[in-house]
């Protein structure tokens, strides 16, 4: 079933020190495809990204964390940037946010540090997954099994690499996530 305009609601969660790319890529193909995305932070209004190798921009928070609730939402979309997951796996707020939707049966998708949040949740033993090469072996001593591939899809969980990777990983989250396969129009 193709899902119409805005019916189809992606959290993305991050905090400051996110790869900017691997938040704003997929925001804005999966806005383009009709989906409606809200970027969730531990930070009331702003969050700040990383480009590469130097601090980034400021971000909108749509919603803080401890007002979002993964119920509200269809899929869960994590991006990488080691500050970021690693401000993530202090928070228990950002901990059970993640594995309620795995708890739910919804899609998660992650790229680059981004399944070390995974780790935490608690939900990568017996997954095939892929991620940053970094973190290659705490998702293996974690009970995953990781595989070098551009994207992996696992039931409901997608993981991708890193930056480099973002083409195909769009394009399996418009797959995954069943959007239209069509740009929305916009308007004049």
């Amino acid at each position: 079933m193709e899902h119409s305009s805005n019916s189809f609601k992606v959290a993305i969660l991050v905090a400051d020190g996110f790869e900017q790319v691997e938040m704003t890529c997929p925001r804005k193909i999966l806005n383009q495809h009709g989906a409606c995305v809200h970027v969730i932070s531990p930070n009331k209004d702003l969050v700040k990204g990383w480009n590469r190798v130097d601090w980034g921009h400021d971000h909108h928070v749509d919603v803080p964390l401890n007002m979002a609730r993964a119920e509200y939402y269809d899929a869960l979309v994590l991006p990488g940037g080691v500050m970021s997951v690693d401000a993530l796996r202090a928070e228990p707020n950002a901990i059970a946010f993640v594995r309620s939707f795995f708890n739910a049966g919804k899609a998660v998708a992650a790229i680059c540090h981004g399944p070390q949040l995974l780790i935490d949740a608690d939900v990568v033993i017996g997954r095939k997954l892929t991620s940053f090469a970094t973190i290659r072996t705490d998702l293996e001593n974690a009970g995953a099994i990781w595989l070098n591939k551009q994207v992996v899809v696992d039931n409901s969980l997608i993981t991708s690499r890193n930056a480099d990777d973002l083409p195909s990983f769009t394009s399996q989250l418009i797959k995954e996530f069943n959007l239209v396969d069509r740009q929305v129009s916009q308007l004049s």
